[in-house]
C-alpha cells in the first residue's frame, strides 16, 4: 500500500522524519512530532492515521484540527491523492454547512476541519464521535495562536473512544496545555535545521529609507521564478499591490482581509502559472499548498525568528532548491536571529517588467456537487474548445465550481466555443476568473 501511495504523490521514498514517525506510531503512545514548515508532515501523520483505520468499520475514525481553511482543504486533497479507498471530506467557516452536513450522509473515515466548524458539527449531533479512536493537532501552535483553544478543549472531552493523539507544529518553544490529554507522549524533534537544504541566504539594500523601489527591481530580477513577498501586515501588502499594479507587473495578493474565495483564487492562479508573483501576510508561511517557490523575499522583517524560519520554509522544500531574500533599508540592521552569512546583491538601475506569465486562469460554473471531474473538464476543453493537450494546464475542481489554465493566446478563441455547453448534462458558463 505504501508503495502504491508514494507513487500516487510522485515521491520515491519517505524522509527520515515520515520514517521515524511511522515507527513510533507501532508503539501505541501520543507523539508529539515537531518539524519545520515543507518538510513533510501532512504525509507522516495521514500515513499513520492510514494503519489504524477499518475498512469495514462506519463512520467517523480520525479526526484532523487545522487552524485555517486553506491547510485543510490541502490535508484533504494529500489525501485524496494517495488513493487510499477511504473517503474524507473537509468542514470549515464560510464553506456551506448544508453541504457539510449532506456529506456526513455516508461519514468519512477522515474528517479534516477547523475546530469551531467542527464543534458546530458535534453541537448539532452531524457525525458520531463514538468511532473516533485518533486525533490530530495539525500546526497546534496556530490553532493556540488562532483562538481555537476553547473549541479544541469541547471536542477532545467528547472522544470517548480515543486511542491515540498526535500532535504537530513547526515550532520547537511550545508548551502542550492539559486539555489535549497526551499521555508519556513520545516527542520527535526535527526542527534543529533552521535554514533548509539547498535554501541561500541574500540581500539587496535600498537607497532610502523607503524600500519599494528595491522590491520592485528585485522582483522584476527574479522574473524567472515563482516569488512570495512578505509583509508584516495587511496595510503594506495592499500598498505594494497598487504599486505592482500601476507598474503593469501581473501579481496577485493573500491575507486575512480578503474573503475566503478570493484567498483560493489567488493560490489556485498561483499554482498553475498564471501569475508568478505573491504578495502577502504571515497567513501564507504555513500550512499552504503552494510547491515548487523559488524566491522568498522578507519586505518587511518579522519580528521574531519563528516567523522568519516559517517563511523561509515556503521554498527550498523537500529536495529543492530556493533563495530568501532580504529587503533592507539604507541604515537597516539585519536582525540578531539571522546569524547565516548573507549574500549581497546588486540591483539593476532599471526596472524591466518580467515577460507576461504564458497562462490565464479560466472560471467553470460547476464543480464536485455536479459530479464535474477533472477528466470531463479535459474532455470540454479538448473536444469542444480544440485546444491541443499542450495548451491546457492545471485543473482544480471544486464542490461547486471549478478551474483550469489555459494559454493565454488561446483564452478569447476558446471561452466562445466550450461557455454554455453541458458537462454531466449541465450547462455550464466559463469566464476568465477575476
Amino acid at each position: 500500500m505504501e508503495e502504491k501511495i508514494l507513487k500516487n504523490l510522485g515521491i520515491t521514498a519517505l524522509n527520515d522524519m515520515q520514517t521515524a514517525t511511522l515507527d513510533a506510531n507501532t508503539t501505541g503512545q501520543d507523539l508529539i512530532l515537531l518539524s519545520p514548515t515543507g518538510s513533510g508532515k501532512t504525509l507522516a501523520f495521514l500515513l499513520s492515521i492510514l494503519q489504524h483505520l477499518d475498512p469495514d468499520k462506519n463512520g467517523v475514525q480520525a479526526i484532523v484540527f487545522s487552524p485555517s481553511r486553506e491547510l485543510a482543504l490541502q490535508i484533504e486533497s494529500v489525501f485524496r491523492k494517495m488513493g487510499t479507498g477511504f473517503k474524507v471530506n473537509s468542514c470549515y467557516g464560510g464553506h456551506s454547512f448544508k453541504t457539510e452536513t449532506n456529506n456526513f450522509s455516508e461519514p468519512p473515515a477522515v474528517l479534516v476541519g477547523t475546530p469551531g466548524r467542527i464543534r458546530d458539527h458535534i453541537g448539532r449531533k452531524s457525525f458520531r464521535t463514538g468511532s473516533v479512536h485518533t486525533l490530530v493537532f495539525d500546526e497546534f501552535d496556530k490553532s493556540l495562536e488562532f483562538g481555537f483553544e476553547e473549541d479544541m478543549k469541547s471536542i477532545v472531552v467528547k472522544l470517548f473512544s480515543l486511542e491515540r493523539k498526535i500532535l504537530t507544529s513547526a515550532t520547537k518553544s511550545i508548551k502542550i496545555p492539559g486539555f489535549t490529554k497526551m499521555k508519556n507522549p513520545i516527542e520527535l524533534n526535527f526542527t534543529h535545521e533552521e535554514v533548509p537544504h539547498g535554501l541561500t541566504l541574500k540581500a539587496v539594500k535600498s537607497d532610502g529609507t523607503d524600500k519599494l523601489e528595491a522590491l520592485l527591481k528585485l522582483v522584476c530580477m527574479l522574473s524567472g521564478g515563482t516569488t512570495i513577498v512578505f509583509c508584516n501586515h495587511r496595510a503594506a501588502v495592499d500598498r505594494i499591490s497598487e504599486i505592482l499594479k500601476e507598474k503593469g507587473l501581473v501579481h496577485d495578493v493573500f491575507h486575512g482581509g480578503l474573503e475566503q474565495e478570493e484567498r483560493e483564487r489567488a493560490l489556485i492562479k498561483f499554482r498553475n502559472g498564471s501569475h508568478r508573483t505573491l504578495i502577502c501576510t504571515d497567513l501564507a508561511s504555513r500550512g499552504l499548498d503552494i510547491p515548487e517557490i523559488k524566491n522568498v523575499v522578507h519586505y518587511q522583517l518579522p519580528p521574531k525568528e519563528d516567523a522568519y524560519i516559517h517563511r523561509n520554509g515556503r521554498t527550498a522544500r523537500m529536495t529543492a532548491e530556493g533563495d530568501s531574500y532580504l529587503v533592507l533599508a539604507e541604515e537597516e540592521e539585519v536582525p540578531a536571529y539571522i546569524q547565516k552569512d548573507l549574500q549581497y546583491e546588486d540591483l539593476p538601475e532599471e526596472i524591466e517588467l518580467p515577460i507576461q506569465p504564458e497562462w490565464e486562469t479560466l472560471f467553470i460554473s460547476g464543480g464536485k456537487k455536479d459530479k464535474i471531474n477533472k477528466i470531463d473538464i479535459v474532455g470540454l476543453m479538448l473536444k469542444q474548445g480544440e485546444l491541443d493537450k499542450d495548451e491546457l494546464g492545471l485543473i482544480e475542481v471544486m464542490d461547486n465550481i471549478a478551474f483550469a489554465a489555459v494559454k493565454l493566446d488561446k483564452v478569447q478563441e476558446v471561452i466562445p466555443k466550450v461557455s454554455g455547453k453541458k458537462v454531466k448534462k449541465r450547462k455550464v458558463k466559463v469566464s476568465v476568473a477575476r
